[in-house]
């Protein structure tokens, strides 16, 4: 609890179709059947995010108060391949009334701003942006801070939005939700800085890494979107992992399931969607103390 301070059947040919008299039985392909052959030095045309996303209420909670959001769209004209993606996870907090409309209504209003900055682009290849991917996120953000105190008041969520252009990702963070980019090769960095009283006192070296893990008050965040005293989020642009993943999830699934842990599933996984499901299944078999949300993505270029 967070606080703030398939069967394949065979087709019979008459004269070139399907004889009536047949009973036949179509199923979808497996999804083993449906994996890619993909080889690290392969390109792809158009540029493309491959998106996988899973949810649990956990086994401690009767109800939901994470929301995601997942958005992305290709357009391929053989001149300009940019892909588009919007990824966010909100983590309401509990212990305040309207936990779960504090993320929802969060979390839809970054997604309904950004989706309406970018749609003049969509539409028209000539036209361009005249702010700043960090300054659009920015006002996106002010916007879920307003629409919050407006529709839960004395509630709060964590925040962490991944607006996905090209080669490059912004992110806005707020709270002890985490964005991680997943190598290749097994190594799992976190993006993003928990805004949490214990991971503060972890970075003035007054506690452990190891007491921070077990620290009674870890989950007490010190910022939160939708607080009246709320400042601002950490806002900043990287490259997107290539090769390798970005990963968002809430504090129901980093906080019982391990980094190691975390590499080792989606490496097995026979695709994304399959790794975001094993994700949410781990944590919950770890426990489940909490909600668990997780998005996966993959940029093909």
């Amino acid at each position: 609890m967070k606080s703030f301070f398939k069967k394949i059947g065979r087709k019979q040919k008459t004269e070139g179709k399907i004889s009536s008299s047949q009973n036949v039985i179509t199923a979808p392909l497996s999804a083993s059947q449906l994996l890619p052959t993909i080889t690290v030095n392969e390109s792809f045309s158009p540029s493309q995010l491959v998106v996988g996303s899973s949810q649990s209420v956990g086994k401690h909670r009767d109800h939901n108060e994470d929301s995601i959001v997942t958005f992305s769209i290709t357009i391929g004209n053989g001149t300009n391949n940019q892909p588009l993606g919007l990824f966010i996870v909100a983590d309401g907090m509990g212990g305040y009334q309207y936990g779960e409309v504090a993320s929802n209504v969060a979390a839809r209003t970054v997604a309904s701003f950004l989706i309406k900055k970018f749609h003049p682009v969509i539409a028209d290849a000539t036209v361009t942006l005249d702010e700043s991917l960090q300054e659009i996120m920015k006002n996106a953000v002010k916007e879920a801070q307003l629409a919050v105190v407006k529709s839960a008041p004395g509630s709060g969520t964590t925040l962490t939005a991944v607006l996905v252009h090209g080669q490059q990702m912004t992110i806005a963070h707020v709270g002890d939700s985490r964005a991680y980019s997943i190598q290749p090769n097994g190594k799992v960095e976190p993006l993003t800085r928990d805004h949490t009283l214990v991971r503060r006192l972890e970075e003035l070296g007054q506690i452990t890494s190891d007491e921070a893990a077990v620290h009674p008050q870890r989950n007490v965040l010190y910022r939160a979107l939708g607080q009246d005293d709320f400042l601002e989020a950490d806002i900043f642009t990287t490259p997107f992992p290539q090769p390798g993943y970005l990963f968002i999830c809430s504090d129901g699934l980093w906080g019982v399931v391990s980094d190691a842990e975390i590499s080792k599933i989606i490496s097995e996984s026979i695709n994304i969607q399959a790794a975001c499901q094993s994700l949410v299944a781990a944590a919950n078999a770890a426990g489940g103390p909490d909600n668990i949300s997780a998005i996966l993505v993959n940029l093909l270029s």
